[in-house]
């Protein structure tokens, strides 16, 4: 009976077939001890010379580390250890016996293992961060369906800039000249929601900011999300209330990736809404009172951003940002024409920004003069003007960077482990 790792324990007491690679092996005597994962999950398997004879016996030994291998045997409970399971092999059958693997267990050098990364995916530690990524995935739609969003596909290839035309990946379009990669979904969610309501989408996204932080990507995966009818604080609370969600499925989903990881989930059990709220203004005059030199009108830097969070349980909002350092498309404050009606959430835990957003302005006049005072082409943004036009309402929206968030709930200390192929500014292979 062919089964996966990660059901083995419905099976105690009978013969399995596993089909996987053999992780890692050491013998004694007449005992071999193989490591085997077939990515669900891995394995002990017991080989013993008595029970496979000596022709079988040194076939095992023989084997190579990531040898792809098909192993029949019994099921049995760990003599020792409560809910763990072993492999007594009965046979073995070798599919590919690899060459000397280049990853082993001395430490490696960062660039070695980028180089090899297509290799090193195969490791119990990236292994374990890419399935927390899936489950942060899994989770996102999940709490969308559920709050009456639906997913529209936005597209990559755009003909503008949605903020910072400096920081775009120009490419020539056929005869229609000069392109760009997505820097975010957001102005065709804005025009999707005018259909559905309520929309998410979620995709690669591109930066061309020359930045060389453990936070930053040129290549990353953003989620986007808009609303009709949703105004800033409202926002907020669906904000924070997916965060929660995310954790929570992590908390209940990745419990074998969170050991292997020794990742210390106490933090991530205290998360709960509401999260903390500080306006700019507060959050300047705080980080002042702690010593850094931040003046208004600034952005937050890495260290700013955790000055704010050391010592908080929760996330942080900093909300209602100076007009003056923010896209031309969001909703100006009505209290303060001087501020935006936006907000970033701080991690904790030293995660930093982990999503961006803002309620939208909806006012034609008011957008086509932030956008022309922006020294954006106004042509190239007619269609986007033209949802002011056309039964125009308050809405929200945001942004959620995917390796951020799952950077912060694995615990690992560069954004190069979340992504399985990481493009970073000075490196575009494997």
């Amino acid at each position: 009976m062919n089964i996966l790792i990660k059901h083995i324990a419905d099976y105690v007491g009978q013969r399995v077939t596993i089909k996987g690679w053999l992780y890692n092996s050491r013998s004694s005597g007449k005992i071999a001890f193989l490591e085997l994962r077939d990515g669900t999950g891995f394995v002990q398997a017991i080989a013993s010379q008595a029970d496979l004879g000596d022709d079988v016996f040194s076939r095992v030994t023989s084997l190579t580390q990531e040898s792809s291998i098909i192993v029949s045997g019994n099921v049995a409970a760990h003599p020792k250890k409560e809910g763990v399971f072993e492999l007594q092999i009965l046979s073995i059958e070798v599919v590919q016996l690899a060459q000397e693997y280049p990853i082993t267990p001395k430490e490696h050098g960062p660039d070695f293992l980028l180089n090899n990364r297509h290799l090193w995916l195969r490791s119990k530690r990236q292994w374990a961060v890419q399935r927390i990524r899936d489950v942060v995935i899994d989770a996102i739609y999940e709490y969308y369906h559920q709050n009456d969003f639906i997913k529209i596909d936005t597209p990559i290839i755009t003909p503008n800039a949605c903020e910072d035309s400096t920081e775009l990946f120009a490419i020539n379009y056929f005869d229609e000249g000069e392109a760009f990669l997505s820097q975010s979904g957001q102005l065709y969610l804005e025009a999707a929601i005018m259909s559905v309501g309520r929309a998410f989408d979620f995709g690669p996204t591109f930066r061309a900011e020359k930045s060389k932080t453990r936070r930053h990507l040129t290549e990353f995966w953003m989620m986007d999300a808009e609303a009709a009818y949703v105004e800033h604080e409202e926002s907020l609370q669906i904000q924070e209330n997916m965060i929660v969600h995310i954790v929570q499925r992590c908390l209940e989903k990745c419990r074998q990736e969170f050991q292997i990881l020794e990742r210390n989930t106490e933090p991530l059990e205290n998360i709960r809404a509401p999260f903390i709220r500080l306006t700019y203004t507060e959050a300047i005059k705080r980080l002042q009172s702690l010593g850094s030199d931040i003046q208004f009108g600034e952005d937050l830097g890495n260290d700013d951003e955790g000055l704010l969070t050391e010592n908080e349980q929760v996330p942080v909002f900093i909300h209602k940002w100076p007009k003056a350092i923010k896209p031309f498309y969001m909703k100006i404050d009505p209290e303060n024409p001087e501020l935006v009606l936006n907000n970033d959430l701080i991690g904790i835990e030293g995660a930093g920004e982990i999503i961006g957003g803002s309620q939208r302005e909806d006012d034609y006049e008011t957008l086509k003069a932030r956008i022309e005072e922006m020294g954006f082409k106004g042509e190239e943004y007619e269609w986007y003007l033209d949802l002011r036009k056309y039964g125009s309402v308050p809405h929200s929206g945001f942004g959620l960077g995917l390796e951020r968030v799952v950077r912060w709930i694995s615990g690992v200390e560069h954004i190069r482990e979340t992504i399985p192929f990481p493009r970073l500014i000075n490196r575009l292979k494997p």
